[in-house]
Protein backbone atom coordinates (compact mmCIF):
# COMPACT_ATOMS: atom_id res chain seq x y z
CA UNK A 1 0.00 0.00 0.00
CA UNK A 2 1.72 3.42 -1.24
CA UNK A 3 2.20 5.68 1.56
CA UNK A 4 -0.75 8.21 2.29
CA UNK A 5 -0.08 11.48 1.35
CA UNK A 6 -2.56 14.75 2.32
CA UNK A 7 -2.83 18.00 1.77
CA UNK A 8 -4.77 21.02 2.79
CA UNK A 9 -4.91 23.79 -0.32
CA UNK A 10 -6.28 26.52 0.82
CA UNK A 11 -7.00 30.18 -1.37
CA UNK A 12 -4.77 33.21 -0.47
CA UNK A 13 -8.03 35.26 -0.86
CA UNK A 14 -9.06 35.65 2.62
CA UNK A 15 -7.72 35.10 6.37
CA UNK A 16 -7.26 31.21 7.43
CA UNK A 17 -10.98 30.53 8.52
CA UNK A 18 -12.21 28.09 11.25
CA UNK A 19 -13.81 25.72 8.73
CA UNK A 20 -10.01 25.36 6.76
CA UNK A 21 -8.17 24.95 10.24
CA UNK A 22 -10.71 22.35 11.15
CA UNK A 23 -9.99 20.76 7.88
CA UNK A 24 -6.15 21.36 8.14
CA UNK A 25 -6.47 19.59 11.60
CA UNK A 26 -8.36 16.36 10.23
CA UNK A 27 -5.91 15.96 7.36
CA UNK A 28 -2.76 16.31 10.10
CA UNK A 29 -4.21 13.31 12.30
CA UNK A 30 -4.80 11.06 9.40
CA UNK A 31 -1.11 11.29 7.52
CA UNK A 32 0.47 11.34 11.05
CA UNK A 33 -1.65 8.76 12.36
CA UNK A 34 -0.70 6.97 9.02
CA UNK A 35 2.76 7.62 8.73
CA UNK A 36 2.17 9.90 6.19
CA UNK A 37 2.97 13.60 4.60
CA UNK A 38 0.94 16.14 5.29
CA UNK A 39 1.28 18.88 1.93
CA UNK A 40 0.35 22.74 2.30
CA UNK A 41 -0.80 23.94 -1.23
CA UNK A 42 -1.76 27.58 -1.84
CA UNK A 43 -4.74 27.58 -4.64
CA UNK A 44 -3.73 31.21 -5.69
CA UNK A 45 -5.40 30.43 -9.55
CA UNK A 46 -7.46 33.38 -8.63
CA UNK A 47 -4.89 35.71 -9.36
CA UNK A 48 -6.87 38.89 -8.97
CA UNK A 49 -7.95 37.95 -5.34
CA UNK A 50 -5.05 36.06 -4.20
CA UNK A 51 -2.32 38.16 -1.97
CA UNK A 52 1.06 37.52 -0.59
CA UNK A 53 -0.24 38.96 2.59
CA UNK A 54 -3.27 36.44 2.76
CA UNK A 55 -0.68 33.56 2.20
CA UNK A 56 1.78 34.45 5.36
CA UNK A 57 -1.34 34.73 7.77
CA UNK A 58 -2.59 31.16 6.54
CA UNK A 59 0.98 30.40 7.39
CA UNK A 60 1.27 32.03 10.56
CA UNK A 61 -2.22 30.29 11.46
CA UNK A 62 -1.07 27.00 10.67
CA UNK A 63 2.05 27.72 12.55
CA UNK A 64 0.12 29.04 15.73
CA UNK A 65 -1.65 25.48 15.46
CA UNK A 66 0.94 23.44 15.56
CA UNK A 67 0.22 21.72 12.14
CA UNK A 68 3.34 21.75 11.01
CA UNK A 69 3.77 20.25 7.04
CA UNK A 70 5.82 17.90 6.19
CA UNK A 71 5.72 19.44 2.22
CA UNK A 72 5.18 22.92 0.68
CA UNK A 73 4.00 25.76 0.85
CA UNK A 74 3.74 24.84 -3.17
CA UNK A 75 2.10 27.65 -5.15
CA UNK A 76 -1.09 26.59 -7.98
CA UNK A 77 0.56 29.78 -9.82
CA UNK A 78 3.78 28.46 -10.22
CA UNK A 79 2.66 25.73 -12.56
CA UNK A 80 0.15 27.45 -14.87
CA UNK A 81 1.71 26.34 -18.11
CA UNK A 82 1.64 22.67 -16.77
CA UNK A 83 -1.91 22.58 -16.45
CA UNK A 84 -2.47 23.11 -20.03
CA UNK A 85 0.02 21.02 -20.91
CA UNK A 86 -1.97 18.66 -20.59
CA UNK A 87 -4.86 19.83 -23.15
CA UNK A 88 -3.48 18.51 -26.47
CA UNK A 89 -3.55 14.40 -24.52
CA UNK A 90 -6.89 14.99 -23.66
CA UNK A 91 -8.27 16.77 -26.56
CA UNK A 92 -7.03 13.43 -28.43
CA UNK A 93 -9.11 11.42 -26.14
CA UNK A 94 -12.33 12.99 -27.48
CA UNK A 95 -13.23 14.26 -23.96
CA UNK A 96 -13.02 17.64 -24.29
CA UNK A 97 -14.09 19.97 -26.69
CA UNK A 98 -13.39 24.03 -27.54
CA UNK A 99 -16.24 26.40 -26.48
CA UNK A 100 -16.63 29.71 -28.24
CA UNK A 101 -19.84 30.81 -26.51
CA UNK A 102 -18.98 34.18 -25.22
CA UNK A 103 -20.56 35.12 -21.65
CA UNK A 104 -23.29 37.27 -23.57
CA UNK A 105 -24.47 34.32 -25.41
CA UNK A 106 -24.26 31.78 -22.43
CA UNK A 107 -26.39 34.51 -20.30
CA UNK A 108 -28.93 34.75 -23.06
CA UNK A 109 -29.48 31.18 -23.56
CA UNK A 110 -29.80 30.94 -19.84
CA UNK A 111 -32.55 33.67 -19.16
CA UNK A 112 -34.37 31.91 -21.62
CA UNK A 113 -34.60 28.66 -19.86
CA UNK A 114 -34.98 29.86 -16.54
CA UNK A 115 -37.87 31.98 -17.77
CA UNK A 116 -39.61 28.71 -17.87
CA UNK A 117 -38.70 27.76 -14.66
CA UNK A 118 -36.26 25.15 -15.71
CA UNK A 119 -32.89 24.17 -14.34
CA UNK A 120 -30.14 25.60 -16.61
CA UNK A 121 -26.92 23.75 -17.57
CA UNK A 122 -24.62 24.02 -20.87
CA UNK A 123 -26.34 23.04 -23.64
CA UNK A 124 -23.74 21.66 -25.32
CA UNK A 125 -23.95 23.94 -28.56
CA UNK A 126 -20.07 23.49 -29.35
CA UNK A 127 -19.90 19.93 -28.51
CA UNK A 128 -21.03 18.88 -32.07
CA UNK A 129 -19.58 21.58 -34.34
CA UNK A 130 -17.69 20.36 -37.15
CA UNK A 131 -14.12 20.38 -37.85
CA UNK A 132 -14.81 23.53 -40.54
CA UNK A 133 -16.96 25.15 -37.87
CA UNK A 134 -13.96 25.09 -35.66
CA UNK A 135 -11.37 25.96 -37.76
CA UNK A 136 -13.24 29.16 -39.40
CA UNK A 137 -13.45 29.72 -35.29
CA UNK A 138 -9.96 30.18 -34.96
CA UNK A 139 -9.06 31.54 -37.84
CA UNK A 140 -11.10 34.45 -37.01
CA UNK A 141 -9.29 34.53 -33.66
CA UNK A 142 -12.61 33.82 -31.58
CA UNK A 143 -11.48 33.27 -27.86
CA UNK A 144 -12.32 29.88 -26.73
CA UNK A 145 -12.54 27.49 -23.45
CA UNK A 146 -12.04 23.88 -23.13
CA UNK A 147 -14.84 22.27 -21.51
CA UNK A 148 -14.86 18.30 -20.56
CA UNK A 149 -17.44 15.87 -22.22
CA UNK A 150 -19.51 14.24 -19.92
CA UNK A 151 -20.53 11.07 -20.82
CA UNK A 152 -24.19 9.14 -20.51
CA UNK A 153 -24.33 7.11 -16.97
CA UNK A 154 -23.71 7.72 -13.42
CA UNK A 155 -20.85 8.75 -11.15
CA UNK A 156 -20.55 7.61 -8.05
CA UNK A 157 -17.66 7.28 -5.07
CA UNK A 158 -17.14 5.73 -1.66
CA UNK A 159 -16.72 8.51 0.72
CA UNK A 160 -14.87 7.94 4.10
CA UNK A 161 -17.65 9.84 5.65
CA UNK A 162 -20.66 9.69 3.60
CA UNK A 163 -20.59 6.07 2.18
CA UNK A 164 -21.41 5.58 -1.31
CA UNK A 165 -22.37 9.05 -2.83
CA UNK A 166 -24.11 8.26 -6.61
CA UNK A 167 -25.39 11.19 -8.79
CA UNK A 168 -26.86 10.85 -12.23
CA UNK A 169 -24.46 12.41 -15.35
CA UNK A 170 -27.49 13.70 -16.89
CA UNK A 171 -26.97 16.23 -14.20
CA UNK A 172 -23.60 17.09 -14.57
CA UNK A 173 -23.20 19.61 -16.96
CA UNK A 174 -20.06 19.61 -19.42
CA UNK A 175 -17.91 22.44 -17.32
CA UNK A 176 -15.23 24.38 -18.03
CA UNK A 177 -11.60 23.60 -17.14
CA UNK A 178 -9.40 26.22 -18.95
CA UNK A 179 -11.04 29.74 -19.50
CA UNK A 180 -10.46 31.63 -22.95
CA UNK A 181 -7.49 33.64 -21.40
CA UNK A 182 -5.66 29.98 -20.89
CA UNK A 183 -6.08 30.39 -17.30
CA UNK A 184 -7.22 27.06 -15.55
CA UNK A 185 -10.42 26.33 -13.88
CA UNK A 186 -10.67 25.21 -10.10
CA UNK A 187 -11.72 21.72 -10.52
CA UNK A 188 -9.14 20.76 -13.67
CA UNK A 189 -5.75 22.55 -11.68
CA UNK A 190 -6.77 20.39 -8.02
CA UNK A 191 -6.77 17.37 -9.82
CA UNK A 192 -3.92 18.24 -11.96
CA UNK A 193 -1.87 18.82 -8.94
CA UNK A 194 -3.07 16.54 -6.70
CA UNK A 195 -1.95 13.66 -9.68
CA UNK A 196 1.47 15.51 -9.71
CA UNK A 197 1.88 15.41 -6.02
CA UNK A 198 0.30 11.96 -5.58
CA UNK A 199 -1.96 12.67 -3.34
CA UNK A 200 -3.74 9.93 -2.26
CA UNK A 201 -6.54 11.07 0.43
CA UNK A 202 -8.61 14.46 0.04
CA UNK A 203 -9.92 15.30 3.17
CA UNK A 204 -12.20 18.69 2.60
CA UNK A 205 -15.50 20.27 3.34
CA UNK A 206 -18.73 18.82 2.52
CA UNK A 207 -19.89 21.99 0.28
CA UNK A 208 -17.74 20.46 -2.34
CA UNK A 209 -19.47 17.18 -3.00
CA UNK A 210 -20.55 18.91 -5.90
CA UNK A 211 -16.51 19.55 -7.13
CA UNK A 212 -16.02 16.27 -6.78
CA UNK A 213 -18.39 14.28 -9.42
CA UNK A 214 -16.92 16.43 -12.34
CA UNK A 215 -13.20 16.01 -10.84
CA UNK A 216 -13.52 12.39 -11.05
CA UNK A 217 -14.34 13.12 -14.61
CA UNK A 218 -10.84 14.38 -15.07
CA UNK A 219 -8.97 11.96 -13.16
CA UNK A 220 -10.62 9.94 -15.62
CA UNK A 221 -9.41 11.57 -18.50
CA UNK A 222 -6.21 11.91 -17.03
CA UNK A 223 -6.38 8.04 -16.78
CA UNK A 224 -5.33 8.08 -13.09
CA UNK A 225 -6.62 6.71 -9.78
CA UNK A 226 -8.80 8.93 -8.25
CA UNK A 227 -8.09 9.12 -4.44
CA UNK A 228 -10.19 8.24 -1.35
CA UNK A 229 -12.04 11.27 -0.45
CA UNK A 230 -13.89 12.54 3.05
CA UNK A 231 -16.23 15.21 3.13
CA UNK A 232 -16.53 16.97 6.49
CA UNK A 233 -19.86 18.46 7.87
CA UNK A 234 -19.93 21.90 8.09
CA UNK A 235 -19.03 24.33 10.84
CA UNK A 236 -22.34 26.01 12.45
CA UNK A 237 -23.22 28.81 14.18
CA UNK A 238 -25.62 28.49 16.92
CA UNK A 239 -28.63 29.73 15.01
CA UNK A 240 -27.43 26.08 12.78
CA UNK A 241 -26.42 28.14 9.49
CA UNK A 242 -22.87 27.66 7.95
CA UNK A 243 -20.50 29.94 10.09
CA UNK A 244 -19.71 33.00 8.66
CA UNK A 245 -18.75 36.68 9.71
CA UNK A 246 -21.69 37.97 10.04
CA UNK A 247 -23.01 35.98 13.05
CA UNK A 248 -19.64 35.44 14.98
CA UNK A 249 -15.31 35.29 14.36
CA UNK A 250 -14.46 32.91 12.11
CA UNK A 251 -10.27 33.93 11.84
CA UNK A 252 -8.18 31.46 13.30
CA UNK A 253 -5.72 34.45 14.47
CA UNK A 254 -8.37 36.53 15.71
CA UNK A 255 -8.46 33.92 18.19
CA UNK A 256 -5.22 33.97 19.33
CA UNK A 257 -5.47 37.75 19.99
CA UNK A 258 -8.35 37.41 22.18
CA UNK A 259 -6.28 34.71 24.09
CA UNK A 260 -7.14 31.75 23.36
CA UNK A 261 -4.58 29.06 23.68
CA UNK A 262 -3.88 27.27 20.89
CA UNK A 263 -4.00 24.07 22.33
CA UNK A 264 -7.39 24.55 23.33
CA UNK A 265 -8.45 25.50 19.94
CA UNK A 266 -6.97 22.59 18.32
CA UNK A 267 -8.70 20.08 20.97
CA UNK A 268 -12.34 22.38 20.58
CA UNK A 269 -12.72 21.79 16.57
CA UNK A 270 -10.93 18.60 16.44
CA UNK A 271 -14.33 17.78 18.31
CA UNK A 272 -16.92 19.86 16.07
CA UNK A 273 -17.83 17.03 14.15
CA UNK A 274 -15.87 14.14 15.41
CA UNK A 275 -16.04 11.92 18.91
CA UNK A 276 -13.65 9.79 19.96
CA UNK A 277 -15.90 8.15 22.13
CA UNK A 278 -16.03 7.94 25.96
CA UNK A 279 -16.34 11.46 28.05
CA UNK A 280 -12.89 12.57 27.40
CA UNK A 281 -12.60 16.06 26.34
CA UNK A 282 -9.56 17.51 27.15
CA UNK A 283 -6.62 15.64 24.48
CA UNK A 284 -2.97 16.59 23.15
CA UNK A 285 -2.30 16.53 19.88
CA UNK A 286 -0.86 13.56 19.87
CA UNK A 287 -3.75 11.79 21.56
CA UNK A 288 -5.74 12.50 18.78
CA UNK A 289 -3.05 11.22 16.72
CA UNK A 290 -4.08 8.42 18.70
CA UNK A 291 -7.95 7.85 18.03
CA UNK A 292 -8.70 9.58 15.22
CA UNK A 293 -11.05 7.98 12.71
CA UNK A 294 -13.41 9.32 10.06
CA UNK A 295 -15.88 6.58 11.09
CA UNK A 296 -16.35 8.28 14.01
CA UNK A 297 -17.13 12.26 12.28
CA UNK A 298 -20.37 12.65 12.14
CA UNK A 299 -22.42 13.12 8.33
CA UNK A 300 -24.27 16.66 10.52
CA UNK A 301 -22.79 20.25 11.03
CA UNK A 302 -21.66 20.67 14.65
CA UNK A 303 -22.01 23.74 16.04
CA UNK A 304 -19.22 26.24 16.77
CA UNK A 305 -20.20 26.88 20.61
CA UNK A 306 -18.42 29.94 21.99
CA UNK A 307 -19.19 28.91 25.71
CA UNK A 308 -17.35 25.39 25.62
CA UNK A 309 -14.39 27.06 23.59
CA UNK A 310 -14.35 29.88 26.25
CA UNK A 311 -14.46 26.54 29.22
CA UNK A 312 -11.65 24.67 27.66
CA UNK A 313 -9.80 27.73 27.29
CA UNK A 314 -9.81 27.97 31.15
CA UNK A 315 -9.01 24.36 31.61
CA UNK A 316 -5.96 25.06 29.44
CA UNK A 317 -4.88 27.85 31.07
CA UNK A 318 -5.39 26.79 34.80
CA UNK A 319 -3.15 23.79 33.28
CA UNK A 320 -0.47 25.57 31.81
CA UNK A 321 3.09 25.80 32.89
CA UNK A 322 3.58 28.65 34.34
CA UNK A 323 7.05 30.08 32.51
CA UNK A 324 5.29 29.48 29.13
CA UNK A 325 2.03 31.10 30.19
CA UNK A 326 4.17 34.27 31.27
CA UNK A 327 6.08 34.25 28.08
CA UNK A 328 2.29 33.40 25.72
CA UNK A 329 0.99 36.49 28.18
CA UNK A 330 3.67 39.10 27.64
CA UNK A 331 2.08 40.75 24.50
CA UNK A 332 -1.15 41.21 26.38
CA UNK A 333 0.17 42.99 29.04
CA UNK A 334 1.92 45.37 26.63
CA UNK A 335 -1.38 45.68 24.79
CA UNK A 336 -3.04 46.58 28.20
CA UNK A 337 -0.13 49.06 29.09
CA UNK A 338 1.26 47.20 32.30
CA UNK A 339 4.57 47.38 33.02
CA UNK A 340 5.69 43.98 33.81
CA UNK A 341 9.87 44.43 33.50
CA UNK A 342 10.69 45.59 36.96
CA UNK A 343 8.94 42.43 38.52
CA UNK A 344 11.51 39.41 39.44
CA UNK A 345 10.70 36.46 37.09
CA UNK A 346 9.82 34.55 40.14
CA UNK A 347 7.40 36.47 41.25
CA UNK A 348 6.12 36.66 38.14
CA UNK A 349 5.61 32.79 38.40
CA UNK A 350 3.45 33.18 41.38
CA UNK A 351 1.41 35.99 39.53
CA UNK A 352 0.64 33.55 37.12
CA UNK A 353 -0.32 30.79 39.59
CA UNK A 354 -2.69 32.96 41.28
CA UNK A 355 -4.73 33.79 38.90
CA UNK A 356 -4.90 30.48 36.31
CA UNK A 357 -7.99 29.29 38.00
CA UNK A 358 -9.77 32.48 37.34
CA UNK A 359 -8.80 33.35 33.50
CA UNK A 360 -11.59 32.57 30.24
CA UNK A 361 -8.63 34.20 28.49
CA UNK A 362 -5.21 35.08 28.05
CA UNK A 363 -6.20 38.43 27.82
CA UNK A 364 -8.06 38.78 31.28
CA UNK A 365 -4.52 37.78 33.13
CA UNK A 366 -3.19 41.56 32.63
CA UNK A 367 -6.69 42.85 34.43
CA UNK A 368 -6.82 40.05 36.82
CA UNK A 369 -3.40 40.96 37.78
CA UNK A 370 -3.23 44.55 37.59
CA UNK A 371 -3.20 45.57 41.05
CA UNK A 372 0.11 43.50 41.57
CA UNK A 373 1.90 45.85 39.51
CA UNK A 374 0.36 49.56 39.42
CA UNK A 375 -1.10 51.69 42.38
CA UNK A 376 -5.23 51.35 42.81
CA UNK A 377 -6.44 53.57 40.81
CA UNK A 378 -10.02 52.92 41.32
CA UNK A 379 -12.04 51.37 43.56
CA UNK A 380 -15.09 48.96 43.15
CA UNK A 381 -18.25 51.19 43.90
CA UNK A 382 -20.24 48.30 45.01
CA UNK A 383 -17.38 47.01 47.00
CA UNK A 384 -16.36 50.09 48.74
CA UNK A 385 -20.05 50.47 49.80
CA UNK A 386 -20.33 46.66 51.20
CA UNK A 387 -17.21 45.88 52.57
CA UNK A 388 -15.60 48.84 53.57
CA UNK A 389 -18.14 50.05 56.22
CA UNK A 390 -17.00 51.99 59.16
CA UNK A 391 -16.85 48.84 61.27
CA UNK A 392 -14.79 46.77 58.96
CA UNK A 393 -11.81 49.35 58.47
CA UNK A 394 -11.39 49.32 62.36
CA UNK A 395 -11.18 45.10 61.80
CA UNK A 396 -8.72 46.38 59.21
CA UNK A 397 -6.62 48.81 62.27
CA UNK A 398 -6.35 46.13 63.92
CA UNK A 399 -5.17 43.58 61.28
CA UNK A 400 -2.41 46.04 60.34
CA UNK A 401 -1.10 46.40 63.03
CA UNK A 402 -0.67 42.64 64.29
CA UNK A 403 0.49 42.16 60.51
CA UNK A 404 3.57 44.99 61.12
CA UNK A 405 4.91 41.64 63.51
CA UNK A 406 4.93 39.21 61.60
CA UNK A 407 8.59 38.62 61.44
CA UNK A 408 8.39 35.98 58.11
CA UNK A 409 5.39 37.33 56.03
CA UNK A 410 3.84 34.58 53.88
CA UNK A 411 0.81 32.56 53.12
CA UNK A 412 0.20 30.62 56.48
CA UNK A 413 1.67 33.40 58.66
CA UNK A 414 -0.92 35.71 57.51
CA UNK A 415 -3.50 32.98 57.02
CA UNK A 416 -3.20 32.62 61.22
CA UNK A 417 -3.24 35.91 61.98
CA UNK A 418 -6.79 36.38 60.06
CA UNK A 419 -7.81 32.69 61.65
CA UNK A 420 -6.89 34.01 65.63
CA UNK A 421 -8.44 37.49 64.67
CA UNK A 422 -11.70 35.90 62.97
CA UNK A 423 -11.59 33.90 66.48
CA UNK A 424 -11.35 36.41 69.07
CA UNK A 425 -13.87 38.77 67.80
CA UNK A 426 -16.42 35.76 67.04
CA UNK A 427 -16.16 36.97 63.03
CA UNK A 428 -16.91 34.81 60.03
CA UNK A 429 -13.59 35.16 57.89
CA UNK A 430 -15.28 36.86 55.28
CA UNK A 431 -15.72 39.67 57.36
CA UNK A 432 -12.45 40.57 57.39
CA UNK A 433 -11.63 38.89 53.64
CA UNK A 434 -13.63 40.95 51.64
CA UNK A 435 -12.28 44.27 53.55
CA UNK A 436 -8.76 42.94 52.76
CA UNK A 437 -9.54 42.04 49.25
CA UNK A 438 -10.72 45.21 48.45
CA UNK A 439 -7.93 47.87 50.42
CA UNK A 440 -5.23 45.56 48.25
CA UNK A 441 -6.52 44.94 44.90
CA UNK A 442 -9.84 47.34 44.48
CA UNK A 443 -11.55 44.32 43.68
CA UNK A 444 -14.21 42.09 45.40
CA UNK A 445 -12.96 38.85 43.58
CA UNK A 446 -9.17 37.73 42.63
CA UNK A 447 -6.69 35.65 44.00
CA UNK A 448 -6.58 33.54 47.44
CA UNK A 449 -6.02 36.77 49.56
CA UNK A 450 -3.02 35.04 51.70
CA UNK A 451 -1.33 33.90 48.33
CA UNK A 452 -2.09 37.74 46.82
CA UNK A 453 -1.10 39.04 50.37
CA UNK A 454 2.53 36.83 50.34
CA UNK A 455 3.10 37.98 46.72
CA UNK A 456 2.38 41.17 47.20
CA UNK A 457 4.90 41.88 50.35
CA UNK A 458 4.41 42.62 53.68
CA UNK A 459 5.91 46.77 52.70
CA UNK A 460 2.96 46.74 49.96
CA UNK A 461 0.20 45.01 52.17
CA UNK A 462 0.94 47.60 54.90
CA UNK A 463 0.61 50.50 52.41
CA UNK A 464 -2.16 49.84 50.98
CA UNK A 465 -4.01 49.08 54.43
CA UNK A 466 -3.13 52.60 55.80
CA UNK A 467 -4.08 54.00 52.37
CA UNK A 468 -7.65 52.51 53.12
CA UNK A 469 -7.41 53.51 56.70
CA UNK A 470 -6.43 57.29 56.09
CA UNK A 471 -8.08 57.98 53.57
CA UNK A 472 -11.57 59.37 52.61
CA UNK A 473 -11.83 57.76 49.07
CA UNK A 474 -15.09 56.01 50.97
Amino acid sequence: MAQPRLRIAPSPTGYLHVGTARTALYNYLYAKQQNGVFVLRIEDTDVERSSKEMTEIIIEGLKWLGLNYDEGPFFQSDYFKHYTDYIPELEKTGGIYRCFCTPKELDERKNIVMAEKKAWKYDRKCAHLTKDEINKNLESKKPFAWRVRIPEGKTNYDDMIHGIIEKDNSEIEDFIIVRSDNTPIYNFAVVVDDVRMKITHVVRGDDHISNTFKQIHIYRLLNAEPPRFAHLPLILDENKAKLSKRTGTVSVLAFRDMGVLPEAFVNFIALIGWNPGGDKEIMSLDEMVKLFSFEKVTKKGGVFDYKKLEWMNSKYITNYDSKKLLEITKPFFKEAGIDISQVSEETLFKIMDSVKEKARYLKDIPQLTKFFFEEIKEYDEKGKSKFLTPDRIEHLKVLKERLMNVEIFNHDSVEAVYKAYAEEKSLKGADIIHPTRMALSGKTEGPSLFLMMEIMGKERVLSRLTKIIESDIL
